[in-house]
């Protein structure tokens, strides 16, 4: 395990777990490769070779952050009236939870995105008079027209883009579907959206639809949640708006190099929430690709790497991966900074019970990953009719959440199905289940808990 022991923070650490040992003939190497962040500030202590800190990277500096909320303000937010009125009271709470200083802004979205506050195309500096002013202008919002979400998304990424700080965040809120743009218009906004902000997506009430809620919070590296009923939104607003203040570092990514002969088969983030990284990576040199993690604060996440080495004899070794934590330089003078790394070796034996031993962390990561993939090929089959299909995958995911200590997962199933046997995975589809409860089983299929000690 490489780490920092030095004063300033936040401090990085990076410890991999694996069985390194392969049989005769072995090439799949899995490691699940711990990350962990402890305290404030954004080089952990070190500083940048050869360069100057720039000023987001002084130890012992708060980050400056601006952050945008972008609330539904379409037709269907008056249905039931206190929706709306949710709405307003849930961005006050957000609003009343920023640092001093933090820009910010509030967008609201319709088949266009309409600044709400402050307005010509400027972001405010939180203090009294501005949250003051925001709260004023809350008031004035009203629901009418449709949903373009990639507006508003657009319209977030200008202002956040002109803002010259830190850490850039948005917070979205929605009650429908995307049925004012075309899936291709969403996409291309979040395209152009990724890795310039994060965003955290909640869907209120049950009219929206799951896939698009998690593909903007996937896409743009945040959460993704429901709040089935609006009168939750103020305490969701406030937990969402502290976490983004206790970030202190943005544009961390996890680099991997490999040696030639290595193929990567797949880097996905497994704690807290399953997210897939691969298809992610951007080339940092011929024998290494970055993938991007977002910001971080005062949390751990895990991530399963799998790669596939090239055959050798018995007795040999290699070092199959080398993952490092990297920090760029804002403005791209100085090389990127090495906050900490560690190795994933590959080692050939003929000894049965070591080559066959699986890593505890990589079953169990391996079993947390099957679980959310099953949650949601159970519930499209349930919703296509293939009820024989949804009962065999909802099963076996009952069987994985039991067997893995997910008691919240396991509670969420059981609203959607009757458990016989929660070990062997036998259930029985219920007959009538609450949109709300099948809605919230596939928007947080993919949290996952952590191996038990």
């Amino acid at each position: 395990m490489a780490n920092f022991s030095k004063s300033h923070v936040p401090q990085f650490s990076v410890e991999v777990y694996q069985n390194e040992y392969l049989p005769e003939g072995g090439r799949e190497v899995n490691a699940i490769v711990t990350v962990v962040s402890t305290g404030g500030g954004t080089t952990g202590g070190v500083p940048l070779a050869g360069a100057a800190l720039p000023p987001a990277q002084v130890p012992g500096r708060r980050p400056k952050a601006a952050v945008v909320i972008m609330v539904d303000c379409s037709g269907s937010m008056d249905y039931p009236p206190t929706k709306m009125r949710n709405a307003r009271d849930a961005t006050a709470a957000a609003i009343d939870t920023l640092r001093d200083g933090t820009s910010f802004a509030v967008v609201g979205g319709t088949h266009i995105a309409k600044e709400v506050y402050p307005g010509n195309g400027r972001l405010a500096v939180a203090g009294a008079q501005t949250r003051a002013q925001a709260k004023e202008a809350l008031r004035r919002l009203s629901a009418g027209g449709g949903t373009a979400i990639g507006t508003w998304l657009r319209l977030t990424d200008r202002l956040l883009g002109a803002a010259d700080v830190d850490i850039r965040h948005g917070i979205l809120l929605t009650d429908g579907r995307n049925e004012h743009e075309s899936p291709e218009d969403l996409r291309a906004a979040l395209d152009a959206c990724a890795g310039r902000f994060t965003c955290d997506a909640r869907g209120v009430g049950t009219d929206w639809e799951v896939k698009e809620v998690t593909g903007i919070a996937s896409a743009l590296l945040g959460t993704a949640d429901i709040v089935a009923d609006p009168a939750g939104l103020a305490a969701d607003f406030t937990q969402m708006m502290e976490n983004a203040m206790g970030k202190e570092v943005a544009d961390v990514a996890l680099r991997l190099w490999t040696p030639v002969g290595v193929e990567i088969k797949f880097v996905k983030q497994v704690a807290p929430t399953v997210a897939e990284l691969t298809d992610r990576r951007t080339e940092a040199s011929p024998r290494a690709g970055d993938y991007p993690t977002g910001s971080w604060g005062d949390e751990s996440r895990d991530y399963h790497v799998c790669v596939r080495v090239p055959e050798a004899g018995i007795g040999q070794e290699m070092l199959a991966a080398r993952v490092s934590l990297i920090l760029p330089d804002p403005s791209g003078a100085a090389a990127p900074q090495v906050l900490s790394q560690a190795l994933v070796r590959a080692v050939w034996t003929d000894d049965m019970v070591a080559s066959t031993s699986i890593n505890p962390q990589v079953a169990h990561y391996t079993g947390q990953a099957e679980l959310a993939q099953v949650i949601q090929q159970g519930l499209d089959a349930r919703k296509s009719g293939d009820f024989d299909g949804a009962t065999a995958k909802l099963g076996r995911a009952v069987q994985l959440a039991s067997a893995s200590g997910n008691e919240d997962t396991a509670k969420l199933l059981s609203k959607v199905v009757d458990v016989v046997d929660a070990a062997t995975g036998t259930v029985r589809l219920k007959a009538k289940v609450a949109e709300a409860d099948e809605m919230t089983l596939e928007t947080r299929s993919t949290k996952t808990v952590r191996v038990k000690k």
